[in-house]
């Protein structure tokens, strides 16, 4: 028995709502590997892919946004391509503070932390179940990209 809450797995499916991509201001981190991984994919020097698309906040970078009706969408998120949908134009390179989501140790300290984050999330809930391996995977890579953040 593992202890954790949600021992059995979760249900989560993204549903391309871009709810994750957007809302109020905030981060999207990405390390030097993440940003030029970016950068090739986009077909630009590591140089520029910083000077267009990201903001320095000191000790740390993260991807722009553009506000929108939506909130503060990240500059790769297209609404336009498939209607109704959010789309992910980095989605095979996009930073581990995106492939994570919603397995981050803030949504799963508790049962009532899964359901606020389901408030956001249309997602979570939907779809077939998580395993807790792969749910632990997820969860500790973010948790490790945060203590590399914060120090």
């Amino acid at each position: 028995m593992s202890g954790e809450w949600y021992e059995d797995g979760l249900r989560f499916e993204c549903t391309q709502c871009g709810a994750c991509c957007t809302g109020a201001p905030g981060y999207v981190n990405f390390s030097e590997a993440e940003g030029r991984a970016i950068a090739a994919r986009l077909g630009v020097s590591f140089e520029e892919f910083l000077a267009r698309y990201t903001v320095d906040h000191g000790s740390l970078r993260s991807l722009a946004e553009v506000k929108t009706r939506h909130g503060y969408d990240c500059v790769f998120l297209d609404r336009a391509t498939m209607p109704g949908k959010a789309v992910c134009t980095l989605y095979g390179d996009r930073p581990l503070q995106c492939r994570t989501f919603p397995f981050w140790p803030e949504n799963l300290k508790s049962a009532s932390a899964w359901k606020r984050a389901a408030r956001e999330c249309e997602g979570i809930g939907r779809g077939g179940f998580v395993a807790i391996e792969d749910i632990r995977i997820q969860r500790d890579a973010q948790q490790a990209r945060d203590a590399t953040i914060r120090h």
